[in-house]
């Protein structure tokens, strides 16, 4: 018989934006040396997905292991027919029990059943573990862009799935 998941995942509920926000400033500090401009982008982004919110169309995805957070992932509509993929995080507890596959994953089914053609999203190349997940998915890179937004060298990477 297989084991339950040691974790779950839920909708988001009042207090998860900001432990996004947080979350992602911290951790993204720590392991890349991303200043507070990064954390105010996510903050724009997590502002506009509470005020714009299309529950039809969009959806955040808390993942929780022994009733604390511990990822995150976004999905929110770019166009009519794209849908966008937005800020995965996993804590570094909780890596290696495939919780970033299954947020990307429910990104995936979500969109097709929304009626969504393509999901696309932004990353960094430095991300290695995140790109992994993104490969393994059927995403492909289609655009890289260097840039020191977040106070270090970095290379953009634009991905995208057909549905």
């Amino acid at each position: 018989m297989p084991q339950p998941a040691p974790y779950i995942l839920r909708s988001h509920r009042p207090g998860d934006m900001g432990w996004i926000v947080h979350r992602h400033g911290a951790l993204y500090h720590e392991e890349y040396g991303y200043d507070e401009r990064f954390e105010a982008l996510v903050a724009r982004i997590v502002a506009d997905f509470i005020e714009q919110l299309d529950p039809a169309r969009e959806r955040c995805w808390i993942a929780e292991r022994d009733g604390e957070r511990v990822g995150s992932v976004f999905v929110v509509a770019k166009s009519k027919h794209v849908a966008k993929l937005r800020l995965l995080l996993v804590e570094p507890s909780a890596r290696g029990l495939g919780i970033g596959k299954r947020l990307v994953d429910e990104v995936v089914q979500f969109s097709r059943t929304a009626g969504y053609k393509k999901v696309i999203l932004w990353t960094q190349s430095e991300l290695a573990a995140a790109r992994r997940i993104y490969q393994e998915a059927g995403f492909r890179c289609v655009r890289e862009e260097s840039h020191t937004s977040f106070g270090t060298p970095a290379v953009a990477e634009v991905w995208e799935l057909k549905l």
